[in-house]
């Protein structure tokens, strides 16, 4: 039999709150993140509101002292408060730096869909243009090599088993959290830290708004710019933030006595190929499916236990798609379909942090039995209209919700979905 795994801790620094308890009152009611931008104004960009987490500056200045902070760009900053929320919340509590103690047995993967880039374009390029190589200081490196983040929290941790990053665009989180399950159900681990980040920067969006895939219409309303699953959706909202959750081998767990929010019963990834439609930037219908169901079979359930979707669902062209997809891949008709919901509704698009971001979400509300609305929906786009009534539109107490499927599907045609389910001891 393999190894169950579950989640004990999690931490989360939202576009809409941070810390798990403003987290879920924000989902509960229906709370955005999104705000104006005043910098992507005057850059002249298309879009100029975002999800940015609030005072972030005075937040990392209570976790870290002057010295960390020095190396702790805002990819990073986001992902490291996290993982030590995370890590206090799972009932750890942080060594001191002179304490050589190392925990062999918990690894890291933190991931990022863009990185540093802040940094880069800040720090790196003004300097070197100006000769002034040498003022560029000793942290550099680490704030923008790939693998920064899962090192910096190794280190924050104490921590000495795998410690990666990975990138697969808006899979990312999710994916970090797929191949953590992984390592501990092969027994290479005892527990994972794994999660995602993204900083907040015109030079990461401005890609986007070229694109014309960022949402312009709503400037002078934010909230109402996020409107996945809706007929007057008009383009994904920027955002940036990080989610960090520990994931711990049942039986030590027990062992232990820790607080089990949720167990992750399977996952899966895969890539369309950029074909039969799929492409960079749009998935291959066939391959999304194939994804669902690869993660529906490696949970071991009918694709009928499944209560509710945490979907992809990022207010462009293809939400309804996406949907569309959902009910082949679970082969379930519109009057016995899921409910589904979009948290990007709420933060906007957090790029390699949305994953994460969202699993915590979905994490919640299987622990206290209720659904999010996906705001800015009531519009339902017409092709999905039949969907309608299994669109949350205000927050719905669910205390007998059990499975929640949550797919990721992001840039270069990959695809990646996790099946979480209730806690019980059975």
């Amino acid at each position: 039999m393999k190894k169950r795994i579950v989640i004990t801790g999690m931490g989360v620094v939202a576009p809409n709150a941070h810390g798990l308890s403003a987290y879920e009152k924000a989902l509960r009611g229906g709370v955005s993140g999104i705000r104006f931008i005043p910098q992507l104004q005057e850059l002249n960009f298309g879009c100029q509101i975002g999800g940015v987490p609030e005072n972030f500056d005075e937040m990392k200045a209570r976790y870290f002292d002057q010295e960390k902070l020095l190396s702790i760009n805002e990819n990073i900053g986001y992902a490291s408060v996290s993982a030590v929320d995370a890590w206090k919340d799972a009932a750890f509590s942080l060594r001191s730096d002179d304490d050589d103690t190392v925990d062999w047995d918990t690894g890291v993967i933190a991931g990022s869909g863009i990185g540093g880039m802040d940094t880069i374009a800040g720090s790196i390029v003004p300097l070197i243009n100006e000769r002034k190589v040498k003022r560029m200081g000793s942290t550099i490196v680490e704030q923008v090599m790939g693998s920064g983040t899962s090192a910096r929290i190794s280190g924050l941790l104490a921590v000495g088993n795998q410690v990666t990053s990975n990138s697969s665009a808006c899979s990312t989180g999710n994916e970090a959290i797929i191949d953590a399950m992984w390592r501990i159900r092969n027994g290479l681990a005892k527990r994972m830290v794994a999660g995602g980040s993204e900083g907040s920067t015109p030079y990461i969006w401005g890609g986007f708004d070229a694109m014309r895939v960022l949402c312009r219409k709503f400037n002078d309303d934010p909230a109402a710019g996020s409107r996945p699953l809706s007929a007057s959706a008009a383009g994904f909202i920027p955002g940036a933030g990080g989610a960090m959750l520990v994931l711990e081998e049942l039986e030590t767990a027990r062992e232990r006595g820790a607080r089990i929010y949720a167990e992750i019963l399977g996952g899966y990834v895969n890539c369309g190929g950029q074909r039969m439609g799929g492409s960079m930037t749009a998935p291959n219908p066939e391959g999304v499916k194939r994804c669902i169901r690869g993660a529906v079979a490696d949970a071991g359930i009918d694709p009928a236990e499944v209560d509710a979707i945490n979907g992809h669902l990022t207010a462009t062209y293809a939400d309804p798609y996406e949907v569309r997809n959902w009910a082949e891949a679970l082969k379930r008709d519109p009057e016995d379909f899921p409910y589904i919901q979009s948290t990007k509704s709420l933060i906007g698009h957090c790029l390699g942090a949305a994953g994460a971001i969202e699993c915590v979400a979905v994490v919640l509300e299987l622990y206290k039995g209720f659904l999010h609305p996906s705001v800015n929906s009531e519009d339902v786009h017409p092709d999905i209209e039949k969907y309608a009534p299994k669109i949350p539109q205000t927050c719905m107490e669910f205390p007998d919700l059990q499975i929640i499927a949550k797919a990721g599907f992001g840039f270069g045609d990959v695809n990646s979905c996790l099946i979480f389910k209730k806690w019980d001891e059975k």
